[in-house]
């Protein structure tokens, strides 16, 4: 199976591209018309897609990981520039012992227990930030096969909008992210394979959970 990494550079002058830039619902439905519409109740699982909106200094781009090769003429005409490549070799060549740098806009959350939820008529999951958002994190990496030698974490905009799920009401949607990127050592390569491939935490189909990773530059 090959592991394919998109990414799309939006045209400003597209009214398209400025509206999904701005709406994670709006930039999942886009990006999820760029794959097979037969695939099942759940085709975002099926094809394996998470995405995340990138700032960089010519503006937001879009990273849309696949197990499917999307289809970029699906675009509308002028939507912007995209480039796809596989990540077979990079998968291939991390080991134990390799040192990585990582970046994921996650979504971390704890989940109360059953009596604290009731007692303080609490959420069924509480955004976590801050320390507590870091410490989630170092557990998440833990869990995904690799041991941080640093991190820095920084918030980003929650992830906010409306679902309808065929004829039902509308349903409110939001994830608080944070950023975390740093370097971190490969401990198990299943369980970083396994990290890539599924994402982390919770609001995949919302711009959240991809772990990108690349082997850190060596010091001479």
């Amino acid at each position: 199976m090959t592991l394919w990494l998109t990414r799309i550079v939006p045209d400003t002058r597209s009214r398209e591209a400025r509206r999904d830039m701005g709406d994670p619902i709006g930039a999942h439905r886009r990006i999820m018309s760029l794959f097979p519409s037969d695939a099942g109740p759940d085709p975002r699982a099926r094809f394996g897609v998470l995405f995340r909106t990138e700032d960089t200094p010519a503006g937001p781009h879009l990273l849309v990981q696949s197990t499917h090769e999307p289809d970029t003429n699906q675009l509308p005409d002028g939507y912007g520039t995209t480039l796809t490549r596989p990540l077979d070799a990079l998968l291939d060549a991390i080991r134990p012992g390799l040192t990585i740098r990582y970046r994921c806009a996650a979504s971390p959350v704890r989940k109360p227990g059953a009596t604290t939820r009731a007692l303080y008529n609490l959420p069924p999951v509480v955004a976590l930030t801050g320390t507590a958002a870091d410490e989630w994190w170092l557990r998440q990496a833990d869990n995904s096969g690799i041991k941080a030698l640093t991190h820095h974490s920084h918030p980003l905009d929650a992830v906010c909008g409306q679902r309808r799920p065929g004829s039902a009401p509308p349903q409110n949607i939001r994830h608080a992210r944070t950023q975390f990127d740093g370097t971190a050592a490969i401990i198990d390569t299943d369980l970083l394979r396994a990290a890539v491939l599924n994402g982390i935490g919770r609001g995949k189909a919302y711009g959240c959970g991809l772990l990108s990773i690349a082997p850190a530059r060596q010091t001479p």
